[in-house]
């Protein structure tokens, strides 16, 4: 999905069309004082990464830059602009308040037209100036492309640390570009399947503690955790539903595993599939409606799809070749896609197909990568790969185009993008 020409405006029209990204420059942020200057530099290398790590857009490198923005008051000198062949410009100050907020304001111009596409002034404390940077990219992005961004949102991952055969695995916790790292658990006891609830800043995951498997609830602002269940046997994958009061997961009695759906209000369990296979992995559409999962009922894991109320199951994986299987299905933010790791002839590929399973699309391919995770707009898919020592987190777009390592303080597996929290 790169950008199209939508018109003689600066404006970027998301399509299966290979061309290049916008080019666009940002200015440092003007800072109301020197102590200002930091966070001003801070915020504007904020913003440019965010962008050009998208692949929808190519920042000017400042050195280039012919004209110096001195006020944001008064509209640029757009020929400066246009000799570099930018097409979009942001203009930006930072200003200390007198009860120690900082106001951020920002202007976004169509260098083409000369004329101003947006602009919008925020109120923050100045500990939270990386999150006004992610708003001010979501912001631009949106303009520019007519969709929501993806950059003021949070991934829950497991951090994992020490020898391959001893490996601590902690719950963590960092802004979608890698910053701001911290932890939610200390590592006694091993963590899986994080997943954020669609509709709060809540988590819910796997622990294997002393005993059976729990399945918990982690409110990432209060820091507060409940037990979901402990449940008879092996629980895995809980994931919520999208209204965020129900968690769909799958347990396992005996040789087989089937999928059962808690109310969180009640605490009342419902058993959705009875089959002698394994059923795992299920993961909503964005409308309650259906469910799509893991089974190997046919022979081998593929992937199905049913009501959200159990019934009949239609399976969606067919490979070309008729080989491969399919696993870890998660449905796309807006219902247009389903993503998988699909494993055949010794390579683990993430991809992403319709939820009738046409137009299946191959991302990226390699010797180990599974656990896709959309962005929440869609329009970027994280996964972890493991080369061998450790695993890493990824980033590739729908496309399958502009694929890059995402900077964690260790290895890291299992990701899972939230909300956006604006």
């Amino acid at each position: 999905m790169l950008p199209h020409w939508a018109s003689a405006q600066t404006r970027l029209k998301i399509t299966e069309g290979n061309v290049a990204p916008l080019v666009i420059a940002i200015p440092n942020f003007i800072a109301g004082s020197p102590a200002d200057g930091e966070v001003g530099a801070g915020v504007t290398q904020v913003i440019t990464n965010n962008l050009r790590r998208s692949g929808l857009f190519a920042p000017i490198d400042q050195a280039a830059f012919i004209e110096r923005i001195s006020s944001i008051d008064v509209a640029p000198q757009f020929q400066n602009w246009r000799t570099l062949n930018a097409q979009a410009l942001v203009t930006g100050r930072m200003t200390r308040q007198p009860d120690g907020r900082l106001k951020a304001e920002f202007r976004l111009w169509d260098v083409v037209s000369g004329q101003q596409i947006d602009g919008k002034q925020y109120f923050t404390s100045p500990e939270y100036w990386r999150r006004i940077a992610h708003i001010i990219s979501d912001q631009i992005y949106e303009k520019l492309t007519g969709e929501k961004g993806y950059f003021d949102s949070r991934v829950v991952f497991v951090d994992e640390s020490g020898p391959k055969e001893r490996r601590v695995k902690k719950l963590a916790l960092m802004d979608q570009d890698g910053a701001n790292v911290r932890y939610l658990t200390r590592g006694a006891d091993l963590v899986l399947t994080p997943r954020f609830s669609p509709s709060t800043q809540e988590i819910t995951y796997m622990e294997f503690g002393q005993g059976d498997p729990r399945v918990y609830l982690f409110n990432v602002e209060t820091g507060q955790r409940e037990i979901v269940g402990n449940f008879p046997g092996m629980s895995f994958s809980p994931r919520f539903s999208p209204d965020g009061q129900r968690i769909i997961m799958s347990l396992q009695q005996g040789g087989n595993s089937n999928l059962f759906v808690m109310d969180l209000r009640s605490k009342s369990t419902t058993r959705l599939t009875d089959t002698p296979a394994i059923d795992t992995s299920p993961s909503y559409s964005p409308d309650g409606q259906r469910i799509c999962f893991e089974s190997d009922r046919g022979g081998k894991p593929q992937i199905y799809v049913m009501p959200a109320t159990g019934g009949a199951a239609q399976r969606i994986s067919f490979s070309k070749d008729g080989g491969g299987t399919y696993s870890t299905p998660v449905w796309s933010p807006a219902g247009d896609y389903i993503a998988f790791t699909k494993q055949g002839g010794g390579q683990f590929a993430i991809g992403i197909m319709k939820p009738d399973g046409s137009g299946e699309r191959i991302l990226t391919s390699g010797f180990h990568n599974e656990g896709p995770t959309f962005a929440p707009n869609g329009r970027v898919v994280m996964f972890f790969r493991d080369q061998g020592a450790g695993p890493s987190l990824f980033t590739v777009n729908t496309d399958g185009r502009n694929e890059q390592r995402l900077p964690t303080p260790g290895f890291a597996s299992d990701p899972a993008w939230s909300p956006l929290l604006s």
